[in-house]
């Protein structure tokens, strides 16, 4: 099924995020006096940069300090001496995108454990079969020797960490070697799952583990919808894997040690999200969906006249599973691709030439200039 079959006339605009429904919003509130009286007493006693110490300052003179919904369930969750490092961590991630200002490293960086997928969602590059299928060599794993010499970098640098992109990291062998290498090392780590090969071990695995936050990509409340849309995707099977991962959390886990998302693309107006939330409720903590883009077909759409820069050359970076560092997923196929983590840094990587150059082509309303910039409705 074709995502133009879905929704032709959104398909080539996008849609906007709905709002995000948090279960128990109420239980999360944060005095934010208190906090930045805590931080103030101990700033002193801190080890860190100027760049970050000079955050703090801002933050404790700053009389609106807010965080919104889901940040406020994350902050809940992290523990009194990690404060200050999360609230580092947020301001770089929703301010440095907006003011276009490069950091020493990305607020966020996303690794892809794997490109495979035993999926082929319609919204997806996993759609393209000049992509997906085997033969054309984008399908892979990472070397957990690999993924060491990255974390082993981003430990004390960079607190979000995200494993995603552009397959399903549960495929790679190595998935809970990866999530047991990074305990005690970053604030934010997350994973992004289809939930369809969840059983009782995976799940002890990730409930066990360091991750901060779990995310469910589902985009429908019942088997037709998300079986059209999840194409491969068995829906009476997801149904059984979330109610064990539920059930085990709920019998062996502390229930607020992390926080539990379920997150579709919304692409149709038949999504809806209280209809999600009757669905998945009981299982999540926030029921979401985030922005469409049409990754499916990035190298065949249309230029668009957009000439906003994309903030993500200023929000994160994305990491391959064969070490090669990309600016975006847009680009799935890595046509932006110049380096390979395996013989240089993020660091050097963040703030090169050819990154600064993409981003003065962007703030110089020259991103018709590269491809496939001008193809994305992404700003």
């Amino acid at each position: 099924m074709s995502i133009k079959n879905i929704s032709p006339k959104k398909r080539s605009k996008g849609f906007k995020s709905e709002n995000i429904d948090i279960k128990d919003i109420e239980n999360y509130k944060i005095n934010y006096d208190e906090i930045k009286k805590k931080i103030k007493i101990n700033l002193s006693n801190l080890n860190l940069s100027v760049e970050d110490r000079n955050i703090l300052d801002k933050i404790i003179l700053k009389e609106d300090m807010m965080l919104n919904g889901h940040e406020k369930v994350e902050f809940k969750k992290i523990k009194e001496e990690n404060l200050h490092r999360y609230l580092i961590y947020r301001y770089k991630y929703n301010n440095y995108p907006k003011e276009y200002y490069v950091g020493k490293y990305p607020p966020c960086i996303q690794i892809e454990p794997t490109s495979v997928c035993n999926y082929r969602c319609v919204m997806c590059y996993q759609a393209d079969r000049t992509f997906s299928t085997k033969s054309k060599g984008y399908m892979g794993n990472m070397d957990l020797d690999v993924f060491k010499k990255i974390i082993d970098e981003l430990e004390g640098n960079v607190e979000a960490i995200t494993f995603a992109s552009r397959g399903e990291p549960t495929l790679n062998k190595d998935f809970t070697k990866m999530l047991k290498y990074c305990e005690n090392k970053f604030l934010a780590l997350k994973m992004n799952t289809n939930a369809s090969l969840l059983n009782e071990k995976m799940i002890h695995e990730i409930l066990s583990s360091d991750l901060q936050t779990v995310v469910f990509s589902i985009d429908a409340k019942d088997k037709e919808s998300y079986e059209k849309i999840r194409v491969n995707g068995k829906f009476d099977k997801i149904i059984k894997n979330l109610e064990l991962f539920n059930e085990i959390r709920e019998k062996n886990y502390d229930r607020n040690d992390k926080v539990v998302r379920i997150s579709g693309v919304k692409i149709n107006e038949n999504q809806n999200i209280e209809e999600m939330k009757k669905q998945w409720g009981n299982i999540a903590d926030i029921v979401a969906f985030t922005n469409y883009i049409p990754w499916e077909s990035s190298y065949d759409n249309e230029i668009n006249e957009i000439e906003d820069p994309c903030k993500e050359l200023w929000l994160r970076m994305f990491i391959w599973y064969d070490g090669k560092v990309n600016p975006c997923d847009f680009d799935y196929k890595s046509k932006l691709a110049k380096y390979n983590i395996k013989n240089d840094s993020v660091k050097n990587i963040w703030n090169s030439d050819y990154y600064n150059n993409l981003r003065h082509h962007h703030l110089n309303n020259l991103r018709k200039k590269i491809e496939p910039c001008a193809r994305c409705i992404n700003s």
